[in-house]
């Protein structure tokens, strides 16, 4: 019996808002401002030219991220809201409506309907709106939406994946600067996929893979703009 008190089960959902925020930001800032780099140093431009160019893909990067995820944030944190208040509503105007209404939730996901009956009434007593956001409309508090944590997790991530690629381009030589820049950046993308595989508890041979193909595809092809339009010039 002390062993089943003492059993403690840890879960990784509650880390999905500021993880999925944090391996996006650091991900894109490593792959876009690597390709921006590359691109640019196929181009022929010396090396001081693409530093800068870097420095300013970067605060330009981190910006945009924390814009875009900010917005498209807010956006899901004003729908939950709105539906929420919507249940408020009917709540208060028709609280039997919605107690059947969850009854037949859970008689839905197995429950005997007497059994269901009870479970939504005591709930109900208990928290209402919890229980409808819960079970009617699948918001759960860990996982909704919370606009300014995503847009600070993307922008300090996108600033410190970038500065990864900017740190090899200040050090390397303007000779073999695409190779030194391309092939660390790699090793930052595989990294970085086997830490979040192992934040997240999924595989890490799965997420190290994932994300250094797609990284190496965007640099190669980048690098590829950058030669024609260097071989034009």
């Amino acid at each position: 019996m002390s062993r089943l008190r003492n059993h403690i089960e840890q879960h990784r959902t509650n880390r999905i808002g500021w993880l999925r925020a944090a391996v996006l930001g650091a991900n894109d800032g490593i792959v876009s401002t690597a390709s921006l780099v590359v691109g640019v140093a196929a181009a022929g431009v010396n090396h001081g030219n693409i530093l800068t160019t870097g420095v300013a893909g970067l605060v330009a990067g981190a910006m945009s991220m924390a814009a875009g995820e900010y917005v498209s944030v807010h956006s899901q944190a004003d729908t939950e809201n709105a539906d929420l208040a919507r249940e408020r509503a009917e709540l208060a105007a028709n609280p039997e409506a919605e107690q059947r209404e969850l009854s037949a939730i859970y008689v839905n996901r197995g429950l005997k309907p007497e059994l269901a009956q009870q479970v939504a009434e005591q709930l109900m007593q208990h928290d209402a709106i919890g229980a409808h956001a819960r079970d009617e409309l699948g918001i759960i508090d860990h996982l909704s939406a919370r606009p300014v944590q995503a847009a600070l997790s993307s922008a300090a991530s996108f600033a410190v994946g970038a500065a990864l690629p900017l740190i090899v381009t200040a050090l390397s030589p303007q000779t073999g600067m695409m190779y030194w820049v391309g092939s660390t950046s790699l090793v930052f993308l595989a990294l970085l996929g086997v830490v979040a595989a192992r934040v997240g508890g999924a595989n890490m041979l799965v997420g190290a893979w994932r994300v250094t193909f797609w990284g190496a595809l965007a640099m190669a092809i980048t690098a590829g703009v950058g030669t024609l339009f260097g071989a034009a010039v």
